[in-house]
């Protein structure tokens, strides 16, 4: 019997821009609950929360404070159990977002590992370091953010390390006793009946304990990603992605596991191949994503036949599979113009691709990025490196669910303001509308639901020029051909495979088959039930 997260589709619900339930603003846990019965209905098979743990909020949740609690304004441990058992109900999973690298400072593992002494019982369950003699950084590690990944502490004379901002230092995952408190966080939510966990940051668990600095990238091979910011100038060798770090991926595996059927996946933004996101059957975690295809740009058949060359090389790896997600810009935005056909097309591809699905809030509507002005950021990122980089607010800004005040999301003041780009493209003027990027989403849902070869098949890259991308998913006796204008102009493509094949009724755009010839309208989907 295949697990249930095997060709599954997860909806990841940005919770505090989801639905607010109570006028303050910000979205909650019963706001997901009152808005339980749209996900069920696009036909997913659960979802994904982010972090819903009590937080200072300086990384918006992915520094947390307690691990056994619920943030004070998305409600309460009682309003999360309410929401799973009513998850449960209508037959979806329930994914949460477990931050187990790092802690917010104000944590009280942390407190007490600076305030505890040197030789306190959690003096070691952080990444502490004397500096140089000169009063400087340990080494030449640096933080995502900016700047070194070090800050300093006058009470305990020493650094301690953060890989993020500083308020959000690295746990110790050397130290045993620091080791089995993350382990049991997962236990504690496991025996509330959570179905899984996605993990943040999952390369990042291990640190070289001789502090050895990184290399930097070679001069020649950086390129605009390198520069985006200084941290990505240097490959992060030392500080996380050690080899190594694939054995306590397998420990978390078979800690969930021992819980029955449940799933637990990483996100993986660095050294892919070192430290653990190309899991396998043996050792690491069931699935992973990586940054690869959440950093193109660029509609290019190579680059995604590309990517799965590179899964191909661990056989026995199940990939989780996203285009869009709170930390980088918008499919329809990031890939062209926004467009609609732009964004159905690539929503068909996201359900088309072998893998576990991963779809953020609003790619169904297809919607792009919102554009804020700099004083209306509350993202760290996009304020430290403003004017270059908008940060991640365009994405996180809240649901449109109809066209009142806030486009429906909230009676009060949002967090983030509710973009105008969204206002044509709000639920309820989706769900009225037969042709809309929503309606086609659901269909596409169940299409991958009701074929085996779509959820659960292999996949067969056709050998067609680009801008086509056509591959073959089958199991079994299911064969289905996927083909995609990548062009914004109409094309016509010629594959031998397509010799008695039956164009599929679902489609985006318009296609014209012809024996083994098929033509395709600009930006088109297609899906043919081969022989």
């Amino acid at each position: 019997m295949q697990p249930w997260w095997k060709g599954a589709v997860l909806y990841h619900v940005y919770v505090r821009s989801f639905f607010d339930s109570d006028g303050d603003g910000h979205g909650d846990l019963p706001g997901v609950l009152a808005k339980l019965d749209y996900i069920a209905g696009l036909g997913v098979d659960g979802i994904w929360l982010s972090p819903i743990h009590p937080s200072p909020n300086r990384d918006w949740g992915y520094d947390i404070a307690d691990f056994e609690g619920v943030q004070h304004d998305y409600g309460t441990l009682e309003d999360f159990q309410a929401l799973l058992e009513a998850a449960h109900a209508r037959g979806l999973k329930v994914v949460l977002d477990e931050v187990l690298s790092h802690t917010s400072d104000e944590h009280p593992w942390f407190v007490e590992s600076l305030t505890g002494g040197k030789d306190g019982p959690k003096a070691d369950w952080y990444v502490w370091a004397d500096p140089k003699p000169d009063g400087t950084a340990p080494n030449n590690w640096l933080s995502v953010f900016g700047g070194p990944a070090w800050a300093y502490q006058p009470k305990r004379r020493q650094h301690y390390h953060h890989k993020f901002l500083r308020q959000q230092p690295k746990l110790n995952w050397r130290n045993p006793a620091a080791r089995e408190a993350a382990l049991g966080v997962l236990d504690y939510w496991l025996d509330k009946g959570v179905d899984g966990f996605r993990l943040d940051v999952a390369g990042t668990y291990l640190h070289d304990e001789t502090l050895t600095d990184n290399p930097p990238v070679p001069p020649g091979e950086r390129t605009g990603l390198h520069w985006s910011h200084a941290g990505n100038l240097q490959r992060h060798l030392h500080d996380s992605n050690l080899p190594e770090n694939v054995e306590v991926l397998d420990v978390i595996r078979r800690r969930v596991e021992a819980h029955g059927d449940r799933f637990v996946f990483g996100e993986f933004s660095e050294e892919e191949a070192r430290c653990g996101a190309y899991c396998s059957r043996e050792d690491g975690l069931h699935s992973g994503y990586t940054f690869v295809m959440l950093l193109a740009r660029k509609l290019d058949p190579a680059f995604v036949r590309e990517h799965y060359r590179t899964l191909a090389d661990y056989p026995v790896h199940w990939p989780t599979i996203s285009f869009s997600n709170h930390d980088v810009p918008r499919t329809a935005s990031r890939f062209g113009d926004g467009s609609p056909e732009l964004a159905k097309m690539m929503f068909a591809l996201l359900l088309a691709l072998k893998g576990t699905t991963l779809i953020y809030q609003g790619e169904e509507l297809g919607l792009p990025q919102a554009k804020l002005t700099r004083d209306q950021l509350r993202d760290p990122v996009g304020d430290l490196y403003w004017p270059y980089d908008g940060g991640r607010d365009g994405c996180r800004t809240p649901m449109p669910w109809n066209t009142d005040e806030n486009l429906g999301f909230t009676t009060g003041t949002p967090w983030l303001p509710a973009a105008e780009e969204h206002r044509a493209l709000t639920v309820e003027e989706q769900a009225a509308d037969p042709d809309s990027a929503l309606s086609f989403a659901t269909a596409m849902i169940a299409f991958r639901k009701g074929s085996a070869a779509m959820r659960l098949g292999e996949i067969r890259f056709l050998d067609l020029a680009g801008p086509i991308l056509g591959f073959v998913r089958e199991h079994a006796d299911d064969r289905i051909a996927c083909l995609f204008n990548f062009s914004a102009e109409p094309r016509f493509v010629s594959a031998p495979e397509l010799e008695g094949a039956e164009l599929l009724d679902l489609r985006a755009g318009d296609a014209d088959l012809r024996g083994g010839s098929i033509g395709l309208s600009p930006y088109a989907a297609a899906f043919l039930k081969l022989a």
